[in-house]
């Protein structure tokens, strides 16, 4: 499978690492971490070294129960630094973890290349139609409700196949609108319990029946630390098992906090492999 960003075809038979990159104050593991342009900088930098073939970078921060803002502080954070990252990395593939297409549009603009939507279109009916027209790849992730509301929309008939029916309504209705790349992301920790979590990670080889690239952010999440019973900076081992499982079940994107480890995991599970 390939996707074509700015021209450039990225071939995902070798799976890929997406670095987070969040400007956040709130975020759950490293919210206001970069506080000026050389830490963002810095980080980008570093990122791309150790070997992330994206970086995703998010200003509105989707953490259960996070503060809604307003579209005009969402852009403010974020386009200045899209803008800053573009001109010191002008080869960086960057998507923008952003469900409103105002705020997608202007980021494609300056030199974004990938949308990441953590609703899938169902937030902002326009965002598809923009997306078809400006011929990015698209990230469409399943959750139900919002940032807000989401811990309270964790009823499922069957959590597996209430998903993979979501995908195949969203896929339909992309394909109807034209859009040729798109990425599926399960959205762990969005609307599902932490068993939920673990469910889908079990089952995560059945949405290869979608025929789509599939991207999993398991990073430091809480499905992780609550586990072990301790906390976001010491998840780093847990979710670096669970990324080469998720590797084990096809998964091609990981999207990470810690690009050198996933890379790492991608690098050691390709070597057995062949």
């Amino acid at each position: 499978m390939t996707i074509n960003c700015k021209g450039k075809l990225i071939d995902l038979s070798i799976p890929k690492v997406m670095g987070i990159l969040n400007l956040t104050p709130d975020s759950f593991y490293d919210g206001g971490k970069y506080k000026n342009s050389s830490e963002i900088l810095s980080q980008v930098y570093m990122m791309l070294k150790n070997g992330a073939t994206f970086i995703d970078v998010g200003a509105y921060s989707s953490r259960p129960g996070a503060v809604d803002i307003s579209i005009d502080e969402e852009q403010n954070r974020l386009l200045p630094i899209v803008e800053l990252i573009i001109r010191e990395f002008p080869e960086a593939l960057l998507s923008i973890d952003t469900f409103r297409s105002q705020v997608a549009k202007l980021c494609i603009e300056a030199g974004a290349a990938i949308i990441n939507d953590i609703s899938a279109g169902k937030l902002d009916g326009k965002m598809m139609s923009l997306i078809a027209k400006l011929h990015v790849p698209y990230i469409m992730m399943h959750m139900k409700g919002t940032p807000q509301t989401m811990t309270s929309e964790t009823q499922y008939d069957n959590l597996i196949e209430d998903i993979l029916f979501y995908f195949s309504e969203r896929l339909a209705e992309a394909r109807k609108r034209g859009i040729i790349d798109i990425i599926i992301d399960p959205g762990f920790g969005f609307a599902k319990t932490r068993e939920q979590n673990f469910n889908l990670l079990n089952h995560l080889e059945l949405f290869y029946s979608l025929e789509r690239p599939l991207l999993v952010g398991l990073s430091r999440k809480s499905m992780i630390y609550k586990t072990l019973n301790s906390t976001p900076n010491e998840a780093l081992n847990g979710t670096s098992v669970l990324n080469t499982i998720a590797l084990q079940k096809n998964a091609q994107i990981l999207r990470v906090h810690d690009v050198k480890e996933a890379v790492e995991c991608v690098e050691l599970l390709n070597h057995l492999q062949n």
